[in-house]
């Protein structure tokens, strides 16, 4: 048992008319990791308002970026019973990502954009945070109520919705920016656990819910993989059967399928191997949870659903 933290002070905000606490996060991880909490017992909702909420912010802390996990199970990545965001002072790949392709809407004298990403991510920017907002939040509107059986994209099933969006926002020069990266949460026989969800071929390395800071491209990975990855190192080198360990038995094909693209493998270069093949995973990760796909046909489909908010 270890003593309750004593040092995790809660900072009084005013946000969009509405009372809220923030405070830095103890898990720390990036700089200035916090976490800013409605005063008020409310569910996670993404709706229009929760971008005027986020631009807000970002006018009290410019330095910083602030981001919602999306309001849905599966995709939701956080606790969905209380309204929360996360911040800091850090910059993600996902903001280092560069743009794919640009539109121009008649309706909005902004910037909009498809960005180079595993997850299928829109980027608007505006210097009129209003203008932006509005705009985000027709971006919304539209995905929710959007299906592309092609893609296997439905807006809902059953009478159960499927379509939100992770929002993230920040400043940019004299731009306030968002990141609307799409979501969806269906299931099906062959994935039950989601669709765009890591698939089962990686739960050995991340079967939980990708959430905000992976969606920005931090992995948060499951701790238990600091001790299974020392043992697989030692078994990978003595040329043990994993499969009689029940300790690494989960990783034995998903290295075994690694491994043969590596001429020489020792104790010096082992651990910078399974690291390598770990943040491997992780993109093919993101890569699941894209709702567009990154070939041709997904490109494509993306593309469409863009061109008609124009």
């Amino acid at each position: 048992m270890h003593p309750a933290r004593q040092n995790l002070h809660l900072i009084p905000l005013e946000i969009a008319g509405g009372d809220w606490e923030m405070q830095y996060s103890p898990y720390v991880y990036y700089n200035e990791h916090c976490i800013v909490l409605n005063r008020e017992h409310a569910p996670m909702v993404i709706n229009g308002a929760v971008f005027h909420k986020l631009l807000e912010f970002i006018d009290i802390f410019p330095h910083c970026f602030i981001g919602s996990n999306a309001d849905l199970p599966i995709v939701g990545g956080s606790i969905l019973s209380h309204e929360h965001f996360q911040g800091g002072n850090y910059n993600f790949p996902l903001q280092e990502a560069e743009v794919e392709t640009e539109f121009k809407s008649a309706g909005f004298n902004g910037q909009i954009s498809i960005v180079k990403w595993p997850m299928s991510v829109i980027r608007i920017s505006h210097n009129d945070k209003n203008a932006l907002a509005d705009f985000a939040a027709k971006v919304l509107e539209n995905w929710r109520k959007y299906s592309d059986e092609d893609s296997h994209v439905f807006a809902e099933s059953f009478g159960i919705p499927h379509n939100t969006i992770t929002p993230i926002a920040r400043k940019n020069g004299e731009n306030y920016e968002l990141d609307l990266v799409l979501r969806n949460n269906i299931t099906t026989e062959e994935h039950p656990m989601g669709l765009y969800h890591p698939h089962e071929e990686l739960h050995n390395i991340k079967k939980e819910n990708i959430g905000l800071i992976e969606v920005m491209g931090l992995a948060i990975l499951p701790g238990r993989l600091k001790i299974e990855m020392k043992e697989l190192t030692r078994a990978v080198i003595n040329g043990e059967d994993m499969a009689q360990n029940p300790l690494i038995g989960k990783h034995e094909a998903w290295i075994n399928s690694r491994l043969p693209k590596y001429e020489n493998i020792n104790e010096e270069n082992i651990e910078q191997i399974l690291q390598t093949e770990i943040g491997l995973s992780f993109k093919t990760v993101l890569e699941h949870a894209g709702v567009f796909k990154r070939d041709n046909e997904g490109k494509a489909a993306f593309r469409r659903f863009v061109e008609g908010l124009l």
